[in-house]
């Protein structure tokens, strides 16, 4: 057992502060974050909307993430990360509040098309930070970290929302959102220093690089359509799977957010030290990305089956091995691609391809279930993972013939 915890103590060495400060405001942010997982339950269950409704509704909440991984992007290779992130975070706060306020078909479409545009644009900017307050051989531990504290966030958030849900009904969870982002802003500004210095320099070579440069990478390009289909497929987790526990199996939210806790609680024990572990291997990154895309396959599958409610258990255990090593890996992929002064334009890309997931992914997922029911709809989300791992293959055969 000591070695256990000697070894899970020594995942986490060698991490900048200012990892460490970004990781603990990352925790808050998303511990506030309460309403997210429960949308589709909220616009189907508290607002009467039907699937098809909710699922146009939250295509918004991609179109608007696209949006904002495009803009937040482009402020950051502009202004820097720091900017773009304490804007994102204050503005995202005070939209929470008013999005409590807002109950109609089309003013719900424009709000969360707007709250997502700024929310997101946080993303592109937290990547390239992450890539410049890391060393290179502690990125992919850093991101890790950074995810860990995303899940241990969530893991408290929506545990408590559950029971906020309840016993006292949505509307207070709006406040959290919009208050922790508040907060969250404060301490970023108070603990994280401006890095001008490094913006200023980064600005003055900014004139002589190729802004265009990630449009022309067709390897990156394949593997932001790998990126695309994971998310397809795990966007299903956030927004088709509560409604499947709820519907089939008569969970409420307090016993869903109890599953959910299965990913949250897997990701704290094992990540950091699997990353840690993986990370002393001569196994490719493409290799980890396709295996990922391959298990996010299978945790669909075995949904087929839906007489026994152990199998929730079974396919959550093998999304999130698959989320344990396609995310960290994924975003390691892109960091070590990115081409300098034009860091923030290929984050945007990576951070995009997820964000057209959450536009399509719903809405397909939710009108599937209306037409054809949960089980075709599984079928289809075991055939996403499929295309990753023809395209992982694909990724690897160019990387080995041109690293660059």
């Amino acid at each position: 057992m000591k070695t256990i915890i000697n070894h899970y103590k020594a995942s986490f060495e060698g991490l900048s502060k200012e990892i460490w400060y970004l990781s603990l405001i990352t925790l808050i942010n998303r511990a506030g974050t309460m309403v997210i997982p429960f949308l589709s339950l909220y616009l189907t269950k508290s607002l009467d909307f039907s699937k098809d409704d909710a699922g146009w509704i939250l295509a918004c909440f991609g179109i608007g993430s696209v949006i904002g991984g495009w803009l937040g992007g482009k402020l950051t290779d502009k202004i820097g990360y720091y900017k773009v992130m304490i804007i994102s975070l204050f503005i995202t706060g005070i939209n929470f509040i008013i999005l409590q306020y807002i109950t109609s078909f089309i003013g719900l479409c424009l709000a969360i098309l707007f709250l997502m545009i700024i929310a997101d644009s946080f993303r592109p900017a937290v990547y390239v930070s992450i890539k410049a307050y890391s060393k290179p051989k502690n990125q992919t531990r850093s991101l890790a970290l950074l995810r860990l504290a995303i899940n241990i966030g969530m893991g408290i958030g929506p545990t408590i929302a559950g029971l906020i849900i309840v016993m006292e009904g949505y509307d207070l969870l709006f406040w959290i959102d919009g208050l922790t982002c508040i907060f969250a802003v404060l301490l970023f500004k108070y603990l994280v220093k401006s890095p001008e210095k490094v913006i200023q320099e980064t600005k003055a070579d900014d004139t002589k690089k190729d802004l265009n440069i990630v449009y022309k990478d067709f390897t990156y390009w394949i593997f932001i359509a790998i990126c695309f289909f994971m998310g397809m497929a795990f966007m299903q987790l956030i927004v088709t799977m509560p409604v499947y526990y709820n519907e089939i199996f008569g969970l409420d939210e307090f016993k869903i957010s109890l599953i959910l806790v299965i990913n949250i609680v897997i990701i704290i024990l094992f990540e950091m030290p699997l990353i840690s572990f993986l990370e002393k291997t001569n196994i490719s990154i493409t290799t980890y990305i396709l295996t990922a895309s391959l298990l996010m396959s299978l945790s669909f599958l075995v949904l087929y089956e839906n007489y026994w409610i152990g199998i929730l258990i079974l396919s959550m255990i093998i999304i999130t091995l698959g989320e344990m090593l396609g995310f960290p890996y994924t975003n390691k992929f892109a960091l070590s691609r990115t081409k300098e002064g034009v860091e923030g334009s290929y984050m945007a890309l990576y951070a995009i391809a997820f964000s057209l997931s959450h536009i399509f992914s719903p809405k397909i997922g939710l009108n599937i279930v209306e037409n054809y029911g949960y089980q075709v709809n599984w079928l289809l989300t075991c055939a996403y993972g499929i295309i990753g791992v023809i395209l992982s293959l694909w990724l690897q055969k160019r990387i080995k013939s041109n690293p660059k």
